[in-house]
């Protein structure tokens, strides 16, 4: 789920949320909100997030990690 994509990537990368909020140009509320599933970024904001992750928009939109 997308929300969860990105607090997991966010971590992963080590980053807090306002770290990863000014890189994206946006306010930690609204990353915040972003994570908590309340709200979701636009387009822009989502191939921003894909760039700094290294990942496509795909794979954060729709990666689900699976227990094996």
């Amino acid at each position: 789920m997308f929300k969860d994509n990105i607090t997991s990537l966010r971590k992963l990368h080590g980053m807090s949320q306002e770290e990863l909020a000014d890189k994206v140009g946006v306010s930690r509320q609204a990353l915040s909100k972003w994570e908590s599933g309340e709200t979701v970024p636009d387009l822009d904001k989502c191939r921003t997030l894909a760039e700094i992750f290294n990942v496509s928009l795909d794979d954060l939109a729709n990666f689900e990690s699976s227990e094996n």
